[in-house]
């Protein structure tokens, strides 16, 4: 009962010691902890790291021991004639052990280099969708740009090929200076599209190809507008009568024959062809030359010199 009483500890006469100072005697209650930890620590079953870095440090530290006449491989390279150095007579002869690569994987041998080949393959492919990407957005952004700039070449050229048969109609007094009667011919033509005059009578071949299409448009609608009259008169009345005593102009003023336009016509297909740019070109240098009118002044002038036009081009005007 008295060894009992000895082994117990005064926890009130327990003193607890400074860090860093000199650990005093060690308690029952650490004397415990300590064995457990130790147990502990000797039933613990290493991980796979702790095992990798330990064989690590064992091959690496077998690798940088030298070679003695005790080792039997130096013996059997001494009786070869091995005298320390590198291997080979070469100048690049190999003076450090081969390395060691241990494979840790279930992969087969060349996993590594395969799935190292993927990587790159899928890197080469994002590298290529993002420079297709690219240029796709510079292409569309190209094309949208071309696209908004043919169409409004194509509304001036309308515009210009209009003013070019107010002159050549005679819509446009011959001597006139004044600056906007091209543009008031050009308005009332352009309100009066549906009609067809005199003027376009006449064959296609022999009119203006720069302004022929122009009228073909004009000549295809009332072709059209004529057809569907006839279809919605078709049920009332008899359209397949013809009075023999009318000539052709009261046939299509009747109505009772439509115009056959001009099939085959190969220079307004050779200007249809080009570009709406390149046909307004063509119009603008027309005006200037036969009419020293100038399209983007909205001017005609009195003489061929032109004086005070800033040029022929519409940047030249801006």
């Amino acid at each position: 009962m008295a060894a009992a009483e000895e082994e117990e500890d005064d926890y009130l006469a327990m003193s607890f010691d400074e860090p860093g100072s000199k650990q005093g005697k060690e308690t029952s209650i650490q004397r415990t902890a300590r064995v457990k930890r130790e147990a502990a620590e000797r039933g613990r079953v290493p991980s796979k790291r702790e095992l990798a870095d330990r064989e690590k440090t064992a091959r690496d530290l077998a690798l940088a021991t030298q070679l003695d006449a005790s080792n039997k491989g130096a013996k059997m390279m001494a009786k070869m004639g091995f005298k320390g150095g590198a291997l080979g007579k070469s100048e690049d002869a190999r003076t450090q052990p081969i390395e060691v690569m241990l494979k840790d994987d279930r992969g087969g041998i060349g996993m590594d280099s395969e799935k190292k080949r993927k990587i790159r393959e899928a890197a080469a492919e994002m590298d290529g969708q993002q420079k297709r990407r690219k240029v796709g957005e510079v292409e569309y952004r190209e094309r949208t740009r071309n696209e908004r700039e043919e169409r409004r070449a194509e509304g001036q050229m309308w515009s210009a090929m209009r003013t070019l048969e107010g002159f050549e109609t005679g819509a446009v007094a011959s001597e006139n200076g004044d600056d906007d009667a091209a543009e008031k011919a050009n308005g009332e033509r352009k309100d009066d599209t549906d009609k067809v005059t005199n003027t376009e009578r006449k064959p296609l071949h022999s009119i203006n190809i720069l302004w022929r299409p122009l009228v073909k448009q004009r000549l295809e609608k009332e072709r059209d507008r004529r057809m569907r009259y006839d279809l919605d008169q078709s049920l009332s009345s008899r359209t397949d009568y013809e009075d023999p005593d009318a000539d052709q102009d009261d046939k299509l003023a009747l109505g009772t024959q439509i115009e056959e336009l001009d099939e085959d016509d190969p220079e307004l297909e050779a200007l249809e062809a080009m570009s709406f740019a390149e046909r307004l070109g063509k119009i603008i240098e027309e005006l200037r030359e036969k009419y020293h009118y100038c399209f983007w002044c909205k001017y005609r002038y009195p003489d061929a010199a032109m004086k005070d036009c800033p040029g022929v081009t519409e940047d030249e005007h801006g």
